[in-house]
């Protein structure tokens, strides 16, 4: 039936499905909280690891212009998230939220797409968080086979020297990756004192570099601050500042943290912009001054294909033995951020086939455990594959364009919902709508058009994979038929 392509979860059911007495949540974050939460989301592996690919390949010292053009973008698409996730507090992110409102078949694209937000995100930390190891492990002469270090695809440079071009496959990666994974399916509890300190870890290592970095930086470093395009539209010049935006996009990507709060911000019409604005201006202005310092440490030529950038700016400093404490809380901090990108993935797809479009295996509970550990398992070996043979800036970049698709799906959702359903409650309202939602549409497309050639022809085949899936299975046992539009 045509029809079931465009049917929609009726926003009533799942407004009472979040409202039952099991699922109330207590309005407890102030704007302070809120904005702690966006941080602490948002300070990751994109900083620690792309901010240097983004430099070498596509902006020169210009990255710092690539970060705010970024942020420009989350801000808007941010605000659209905010609204949504006000209106409709249920898991599943921009999955649920595009059910909802453009139907079955857009959330289905869209489902599927977050596989390249939080699995291959997933991956992209691992293969970052194996870089950052091999650097710490080198300070005390540990030297683990080159072969079962890095993929055969790249080659590895250590802030020592070493070089290593002859791996096969990145065993350290795909360790973390499962150890993780098995630590999801026994379940974790969030602690908030946890959450709270590794926020104040992440931004200590940031001002830190800052800090301590600023007083060694090489002015003839910055030159040519905007190197000369090559003749490439991603290679350097005003284009090239687009496609690191792009690139460092992934940076950004912990937005939705902040927006799926919004059912308990104590004050949601003022909490939410403060916390996702707020978060968003302190991150984008350490982002900068942590990029101006790195490319003023080291030429931005020599972060090629390097995924530990702030061990080996840092190591120009002279300062080694905080340059260990350094690689130790950046490894903290990405194992956190990964089980957090492991967590919400299997959310997806647990939501995903509760509604039928997935087979019965992604949500069935362990019964002991009471978590998805079939899906677990899954994406356990799924994420490997990419952690252990692909080069961390192709991860980047599959991420990068995954996510952007997202947020504009988001952004036509919100207008789409003002339009066609304007008597819904709405906890927070994104302003200035239908402008605020164009300009997020507008800013992520272009983001899109700038990343490099290769990045949407793999997005096309993983979609097109998906599209056959859907039509294969899931249109055929969706259970949208138990729903009144």
């Amino acid at each position: 039936m045509a029809n079931q392509l465009w049917a929609k979860k009726p926003i009533e059911k799942l407004l009472n499905e979040s409202t039952g007495e099991a699922n109330q949540l207590k309005r407890s974050l102030g704007s302070a909280s809120l904005v702690a939460l966006g941080i602490g989301a948002i300070i990751g592996a994109g900083l620690f690891s792309l901010t240097g690919i983004a430099a070498a390949e596509h902006s020169g010292p210009a990255v710092t212009i690539s970060f705010i053009l970024a942020a420009v973008g989350c801000g808007f698409a941010g605000l659209c998230y905010a609204e949504f996730a006000s209106m409709i507090p249920i898991a599943g992110s921009a999955y649920t939220y595009s059910y909802a409102t453009m139907g079955e078949f857009v959330a289905w694209i869209i489902g599927w797409d977050l596989v390249l937000e939080y699995a291959l995100g997933a991956a992209t930390v691992s293969v970052s968080w194996s870089r950052y190891l091999l650097e710490f492990l080198s300070k005390f002469d540990i030297h683990l086979p080159t072969q079962l270090v890095c993929s055969p695809f790249e080659i590895v440079k250590l802030s020592n020297g070493t070089v290593i071009d002859n791996g096969i496959i990145n065993l350290p990666a795909i360790f973390i990756v499962c150890m993780l994974s098995l630590l999801l399916i026994r379940g974790t509890e969030g602690s908030a004192f946890l959450n709270n300190f590794l926020v104040v870890l992440k931004v200590a290592v940031v001002l830190i570099f800052i800090g301590l970095g600023w007083s060694h930086i090489n002015p003839d470093n910055y030159v040519p601050y905007i190197p000369e395009n090559t003749g490439a539209y991603e290679n350097f010049g005003w284009s090239g500042i687009a496609t690191g935006a792009a690139v460092v996009f992934f940076a950004f990507i912990g937005f939705d943290a902040v927006s799926t709060a919004a059912q308990e911000a104590k004050n949601p019409q003022k909490g939410m912009p403060i916390g996702i604005l707020g978060s968003l201006v302190v991150c984008t202005i350490l982002y900068v001054l942590f990029a101006h310092v790195m490319t003023g440490l080291v030429k931005y030529t020599e972060f090629a294909n390097d995924a530990k950038p702030a061990a080996t700016a840092f190591a120009k400093t002279g300062y080694d033995s905080l340059q260990t404490a350094l690689i130790i809380a950046i490894l903290a901090g990405y194992t956190s951020v990964m089980l957090v990108m492991l967590l919400g993935q299997s959310r997806v797809f647990y939501s995903m086939s509760k509604d039928g479009l997935l087979p019965k295996f992604f949500s069935d509970v362990h019964p002991k455990f009471s978590t998805p550990w079939k899906t677990n398992l899954f994406f356990m070996g799924f994420v490997s594959i990419f952690a252990g043979l692909v080069p961390v800036s192709d991860l980047g970049h599959m991420v990068s364009i995954g996510t952007l698709f997202a947020f504009c799906l988001v952004c036509v959702g919100v207008w789409m919902l003002r339009v066609k359903r304007p008597e819904l409650h709405r906890s927070f309202r994104t302003p200035l709508v239908p402008f605020v939602p164009i300009m997020g549409i507008v800013v992520c497309l272009y983001l899109m058009y700038s990343l490099p050639i290769e990045s949407w022809y793999r997005l096309a085949i993983w979609l097109a994979i998906g599209l056959a899936v859907y039509f294969g299975y899931g249109k055929k046992n969706s259970k949208i038929g138990r729903y009144d539009d």
